[in-house]
């Protein structure tokens, strides 16, 4: 199959695209190509992205930052440009002083400029493919992610940036590994979903518990790390600081839910916002193509799925983080004491695993095109994942606005290695797998974006991961001005938290004292012997470094705080015989910190124990699971903000997910049904729920009067969610009534109490029923 290129620009291979399929715009792409639509033209004409104007692509931030290897075409995209070159979303040209060397220019990339660059980082890049599974039923012969185990990668999974944090030696060059051999300790998803797949976040303490005077090896560095030579010494507490620029809060939206309050009425729905309908099919089929192609290779038959097969399996993977169980076989135990009925109601084990082991996400065609691109810039590492990667960032974004204190998580998307590992690997960090940063509102935890990091050779050496990460996420234009931004010392940096406030982000966070941009001065600075309470500070223009004593010393740094503002905290500190609590002084900085992320609770992992007990093979599948869980905890966290705006009661989180799971399931609407279905058997059963009440029609009962004219169902309301009644015969709440009989009757095709009350002529007077013979 020959390789894309651009019509115009015939040596450009990054980021084309071939005409789409849809006959409309394929049309208005011939048209811009050949000014009008040819008879006969050649099917694999493309064009490259310097063709498409800003506005049509979905990832262009990450695409400049050096996060993504490739431009992703919004759906009814038309080009319009015959310019050769485009600059994507320039960073702020001047951030102050103090800058490292290449920070803060307007990134602009050129497609001859990108393309230069690929060709030297694809040279240190070995192609990882997966291997075949003996122990399961398929086998996946398809494209993995790979990267390089290097040292600077080693730095970056430690919390540590090769360009920041190292010394000049360590950091990484293209130059040196085009003149070495590729390493041959390569990470690959494969062998991380194999370990314990319980998925892990760096924990994110409080800063009284915290140091960052220890470089990476456990020693006190004084020698590296700092560009800042400052004449100037540091301040006391008694040292007046002066106010810091005053920005005004100004969201581009609204901060809360973007949806409207009677939209969505239960889990479900809320639950559809952010994993839409139209993704259940598109998944469906690819598993049933995939399944299919992984069975007949050995000669058996797939059992297809459908959509109602696949939302029951979501509902049983949830299922499984409520109610936790040893092992996987245990959910379909036959034990006559500890068993569990729920599951074996929904799906059977052999159904469930098949699914498990099929699961995929992309179109199989398109993963073999892929896997051709291999070695090249147009290869997409994410492609697996990338349908319902782009819908889920692409929806948390739509219903939800951020409130002022924002922060960035950082979150191991795969699993953590086991003890038992040999010795030769006992120079790779535990936390291994795919990094992936979210921007997380402080107020309620709501993840509102995020990208998965794809390896160091996309990211620029310039300004460091821990930048490129930050202004990948952080879109101005997107969230407006004003923001908090905290952060944690991985990405705190003077030369970040310059550009932000040329942005009009302020921005703070905890800082390594050896960081380039922190202030080496020693005049007064913090001694090591200091009483609890103790703080330094000095101020550089717009930034603020803070030392504060506490049981151990922290390091801050701040745009829109005063050093000291009166604050005080309680401590327990040693005396004669016991320890007495003592109000201490602390900084301004750390204590909203602390406010803001050092009580934010981590995102509880619905799908973790899951992924413990399955273990799946394939690292899409991991990924998938993630997803799963930011779009089931988003969805909760949407409920209890429009709960709250309605004044309404807010369902627990177990709640939520135990309605969520039946939703999925339809075992709500089969109870509904059976319990219709029993009415509608005993017509002539009183209404009343007292013991004494009449069966039937005594002798002295009141002549029955029955309505004349014809039956015709109403809603109570415009609105089905709003002034719902109980239907008098199955006694469900339903939003309809009849006209004649003014009662309310349930008219659903799964209960039609509106048909049995009248083909069974049952008639309500004085609080019995009756039925007309």
């Amino acid at each position: 199959m020959p390789s894309k290129r651009c019509y115009f620009h015939p040596v450009c291979r990054s980021s084309v695209f071939g005409l789409p399929r849809n006959a409309g715009l394929r049309d208005q792409w011939l048209t811009f190509i050949f000014k009008t639509v040819p008879e006969k033209y050649n099917t694999y004409i493309a064009l490259c992205a310097a063709h498409f104007t800003e506005d049509s692509f979905l990832n262009v931030r990450e695409f400049n930052a050096g996060f993504a290897q490739k431009l992703v075409l919004k759906d009814g995209a038309v080009p319009t440009l015959k310019a050769e070159t485009v600059v994507y979303g320039p960073n702020p040209g001047n951030s102050g002083k103090n800058r490292l060397d290449g920070e803060g220019d307007t990134i602009a990339r050129p497609s001859k400029t990108r393309n230069s660059l690929k060709k030297i980082t694809t040279k240190v890049l070995e192609d990882v493919t997966a291997s075949c599974d003996e122990d399961l039923d398929f086998c996946d012969l398809d494209s993995v992610a790979s990267s390089v185990d290097s040292t600077a990668e080693e730095m970056f999974i430690d919390g540590l940036d090769p360009v920041l944090d190292g010394p000049s030696h360590d950091i990484y060059t293209p130059e040196e590994d085009c003149d070495s051999e590729p390493s041959h300790d390569i990470y690959t998803p494969e062998e991380d979903c194999d370990l314990e797949a319980r998925p892990q976040q760096r924990k994110r303490s409080r800063l009284s518990c915290t140091s960052s005077t220890v470089s990476r090896n456990g020693r006190e560095s004084e020698n590296y790390g700092s560009s800042v030579i400052s004449n100037e010494k540091w301040h006391s507490s008694d040292d007046a600081d002066i106010k810091p620029t005053h920005l005004d809060f100004t969201p581009v939206q609204e901060p809360g839910a973007q949806i409207l309050s009677n939209r969505c009425t239960s889990p479900l729905q809320y639950f559809q916002l952010l994993f839409p309908k139209k993704m259940w099919q598109t998944i469906v089929d690819h598993t049933n193509d995939y399944g299919a192609k992984c069975q007949g290779r050995k000669g058996k038959v797939w059992e297809y799925i459908c959509q109602k097969d696949f939302k029951s399996y979501i509902a049983l993977v949830i299922y499984m983080g409520m109610f936790r169980c040893s092992s996987l076989t245990d959910y379909w135990s036959e034990s006559e004491h500890f068993s569990l009925s729920f599951p074996a109601k929904i799906m059977s084990y052999k159904k469930f695993l098949s699914i498990s082991k099929a699961l995929h996400l992309s179109d199989k065609k398109e993963d073999e095109k892929n896997s051709f691109r291999k070695g090249t810039t147009g290869y997409e590492r994410l492609g697996k994942i990338q349908p319902l990667y782009q819908v889920i960032r692409e929806a948390c974004k739509t219903f939800f606005h951020p409130f002022q204190n924002i922060t960035i998580i950082e979150r191991m998307v795969a699993s953590q290695e086991k003890p038992v590992l040999k010795r030769s690997v006992k120079n790779k960090s535990p936390n291994m797998g795919y990094k992936l940063f979210a921007l997380t509102d402080c107020t309620c935890g709501y993840t509102w974006d995020f990208f998965i990091y794809e390896g160091k050779s996309c990211a620029s050496q310039n300004v460091g991961l821990s930048y490129e990460s930050v202004m990948a996420l952080v879109d101005e234009n997107m969230l407006g001005s004003g923001y908090k931004l905290f952060v944690d010392k991985f990405y705190t940096s003077p030369t970040l938290f310059r550009d932000l406030l040329y942005k009009k982000i302020w921005a703070c966070g905890p800082i390594w004292a050896n960081r380039k941009g922190f202030p080496k001065t020693v005049v007064d600075r913090l001694s090591k012997n200091a009483p609890r309470g103790t703080m330094r500070w000095i101020r550089d223009d717009s930034l603020l470094f803070v030392e504060w004593k506490d049981s151990q010393e922290v390091q801050m740094c701040s745009t829109f705080h005063k050093a000291y503002e009166g604050d005080t905290v309680q401590r327990k500190v040693k005396g004669n015989a016991h320890r007495t609590l003592v109000e201490v002084p602390i900084p301004a900085v750390v204590l909203d910190y602390n406010r803001n992320v050092g009580t934010l609770e981590p995102s509880s992992f619905i799908t973790g124990h899951y992924r413990v007990l399955h273990k799946p093979k394939k690292w899409y599948q991991c990924v998938f699971y993630h997803l799963l869980d930011i779009a089931v905890e988003n969805a909760f966290i949407l409920h209890k903000l429009v709960a709250k705006r309605k004044k309404q009661k807010t369902l627990t989180r177990k709640k939520f997910l135990e309605m969520l799971v039946l939703e999925l399931t339809e075992m709500n609407a089969e109870n509904e049904s059976d319990s219709a279905s029993v009415s509608s058997a005993h017509p002539v059963s009183p209404v009343s729920s007292s013991p004494s009440a009449p069966v039937s029609a005594s002798p002295s009962s009141p002549e029955l009067s029955f309505p004349e004219g014809t039956h015709r169902p109403k809603h109570f309301m415009p609105d089905s969610a709003l002034g719902r009644r109980k239907c008098k015969l199955c006694h469900l709440k339903t939003p309809v009534m009849c006209v004649t009989c003014e009662v309310p009757l349930c008219f659903q095709p799964r209960r039609d109490c509106f048909n049995q009350w009248h083909e069974f002529k049952v008639y309500v007077h004085d609080g019995f029923q009756f039925e007309s013979m």
